[in-house]
């Protein structure tokens, strides 16, 4: 049975909440590899909407075990507050496994990101300040502070005390904030030690048996592609590899066992935070496409910017993923638009480049090039084959897929879970 990856496509907020809900009721176990409670999945289950940052939105289907892997960076608190959500409005969550070699956000990781983005003023990267990129740092500077650590109070007390040390002096001497203590930091991780225990895992293992026994894995990542810190528009990245490679080693599996790249990509594009953003709209079409997608970020709430569907973007995803499918996300909110644009290359300085740039400044400065698609007035959230869309929404689809490097397998037409076509079978 096989073990599918399912990765954004874009800058994030793509819908991949959407993709996995869909997949929920044949997959048997969902991880998250990467990132920490700066990401954020919202998934519409019937009447209800739940925002889930840390935990991996298949939590939400009866059946599926959910795992967070050691490629996961776990605010505790954050954690176990998402937990009593869940579980407040009747959602079992007592399978959840939680990898012993995930590292822990701190209060030191969280007062640290803050601090060090305000001091960058205009050069700021624009992240959440929950602590995620600090605590990535820690994990390849060797002085990080792992789950299993939570359960041997000396080495806890040694790892903190080593960690304190240098972050102190920073603290102090650099941004004249006051000195974290070791004992406020270890009393706080002890006091989640016992109610975490039941659910660390040796996750890597679990999911290589698992896989044995002819159960479906999907491995979910968060942030996306071009936020990736190999990949993305570094700096403006997140700390993490978001990408289908991040899969293996965020979760202890091998390569081989990888069946199917699933990439989820918006009908138009969205970002959040600082960077380059070359179909950026910054007028009623922009505007257009904020209000009737509602594009706040579910984490953060900051409005998103928009831009109209990048299709290089698309086939950089689809080259540095090994994409076998894309997922096609709110196709509905383009109804409406006489006409759509999509950008097909880029202009740099008087030059045509029909891939993204290798050159940071190159694809800063570079100029959309785009082709117009004819739109449709239809309302499509009814459509549930892909004949049932309007004439113009087919060719738009075609031609997106044309253009992206992989089959559109899925499309989008409604916030709803079963608002959706579906042209190929995801898992087979």
């Amino acid at each position: 049975m096989p073990a599918i990856v399912l990765i954004g496509a874009q800058w994030g907020d793509e819908g991949k909440g959407k993709a996995t809900d869909l997949l929920g009721p044949r997959v048997d176990y969902v991880v998250k590899f990467n990132g920490g409670n700066n990401a954020g999945h919202t998934v519409v289950v019937g009447n209800e909407k739940y925002a889930l940052h840390l935990l991996p939105s298949g939590i939400l289907t009866p059946g599926v075990t959910p795992v967070i892997a050691n490629g996961v960076v776990v605010d505790i608190e954050v954690l176990f507050e998402e937990l009593d959500a869940l579980s407040a409005r009747g959602v079992d969550v007592s399978k959840l496994k939680v990898s012993a070699n995930a590292h822990v956000i701190t209060q030191y990781h969280r007062t640290i990101d803050k601090v060090t983005e305000r001091f960058l003023g205009k050069r700021q990267i624009g992240t959440t300040g929950r602590g995620i990129g600090p605590t990535y740092a820690d994990k390849i500077n060797r002085v990080g502070i792992r789950i299993q650590d939570l359960f041997d109070e000396n080495i806890l007390r040694q790892k903190v005390e080593g960690a304190l040390e240098q972050k102190n002096n920073m603290l102090v001497k650099m941004y004249n904030r006051r000195a974290i203590t070791v004992d406020e930091i270890v009393e706080d991780l002890l006091s989640y030690a016992e109610r975490l225990r039941p659910m660390v895992d040796d996750t890597a293992l679990t999911l290589h048996n698992a896989l044995n026994d002819g159960k479906v894995v999907l491995f979910e990542g968060g942030q996306a592609t071009m936020l990736d810190v190999d990949h993305g528009t570094y700096p403006f990245v997140t700390s993490s590899n978001a990408t289908s490679g991040g899969a293996i080693t965020g979760s202890g599996i091998g390569p081989n066992r990888i069946d199917r790249i699933i990439a989820v990509v918006k009908a138009y594009t969205t970002r959040v935070g600082a960077g380059p953003f070359p179909t950026e709209l910054f007028d009623d079409s922009g505007e257009f496409l904020r209000t009737k997608g509602f594009e706040f970020g579910t984490t953060t709430g900051r409005p998103r910017r928009t831009g109209w569907y990048d299709a290089p973007i698309a086939r950089y995803t689809a080259r540095i993923n090994g994409v076998t499918d894309f997922v096609l996300t709110k196709l509905d909110v383009l109804t409406g638009l006489e006409t759509i644009p999509v950008c097909v290359a880029y202009d740099v300085d008087g030059v045509r480049f029909d891939e993204v740039p290798v050159s940071q400044s190159d694809f800063h400065h570079a100029t959309p090039i785009y082709e117009e698609l004819p739109g449709w007035t239809e309302d499509i959230t009814g459509a549930r084959s892909f004949e049932d869309l309007p004439q113009a929404a087919q060719d738009y689809v075609l031609a997106l897929e044309k253009m992206s490097g992989a089959r559109i397998s899925v499309i989008g037409v409604g916030p709803g879970r079963d608002e959706i076509v579906v042209r190929h079978d995801l898992v087979d």
